[in-house]
């Protein structure tokens, strides 16, 4: 069991350095969206006007904007046809909040005109949400039978998380391309404000690449050391 989850070369070199990189990513979305969040942009928008206007101008008008309590807890439900924007956000006219409610927008856009990698994101969702809750419970079981099948079960499940990740790298980026995109050609912010959106959805996709940097290198090391184990 000590060599899946002790401390060993292979957690060294491949699973700490992604977790600074998760650490550094985390913390240039918060400086960035912190500093942007001080700003209040030229045309006066609030996040939540920001969000209606993109959805009347793409014909989308069955989606609710509501307000959630904390910061950076903005997101789309699909299924609730909500988009939620966090108190940093719905009522602030600030270049931050102009940015995520542009870019919360530019998934429901994805969902109005059927995106594919949202749809296969989707579509996997209820195996990736089994690996999630199974992979290291059968990793654990098979470890103390020592019954190598079973160990080999839960890496696989946990591999549907990291292609979870994987997929959910261009459905953000694209995300973030539809919101700047949307506030460049409806000036909804001057040629200096949207560069400062833009550095804040920049700094929270690398969140995103940097979650997927530490799924890859989790799994690698398990296969690493599940091959290390066979012989």
């Amino acid at each position: 069991m000590y060599g899946y989850y002790g401390i060993d070369y292979t957690y060294l070199i491949l699973v700490v350095p992604a977790l600074i990189i998760s650490l550094i990513a985390q913390f240039r979305v918060k400086s960035a969206f912190s500093r942007y969040s001080q700003e209040r942009c030229v045309s006066g928008l609030t996040g939540a006007e920001t969000a209606r206007r993109i959805l009347a101008q793409n014909g989308i008008n069955d989606i609710r904007i509501e307000h959630i309590a904390g910061d950076l807890t903005d997101h789309y439900s699909p299924t609730e046809k909500v988009i939620r924007l966090s108190d940093s956000v719905y009522n602030a006219q600030t270049i931050a909040a102009v940015g995520v409610a542009a870019h919360e927008c530019g998934h429901a856009v994805q969902y109005a005109v059927g995106y594919a990698p949202i749809k296969l994101r989707n579509a996997i969702i209820p195996v990736t949400n089994i690996g999630s809750t199974l992979s290291f419970p059968l990793l654990l079981i098979g470890l103390l039978l020592n019954f190598q099948p079973l160990v080999l079960v839960g890496i696989a499940l946990f591999s549907l998380v990291t292609l979870f990740q994987l997929l959910t790298l261009p459905v953000e980026f694209d995300a973030s391309r539809r919101a700047l995109k949307t506030i460049d050609e409806r000036g909804m912010l001057t040629q200096e404000e949207y560069a400062g959106a833009k550095k804040v959805l920049s700094a929270a996709a690398m969140t995103y690449v940097a979650a997927l940097l530490t799924s890859l290198a989790q799994l690698l090391r398990l296969l690493l050391l599940y091959g290390r184990r066979r012989n």
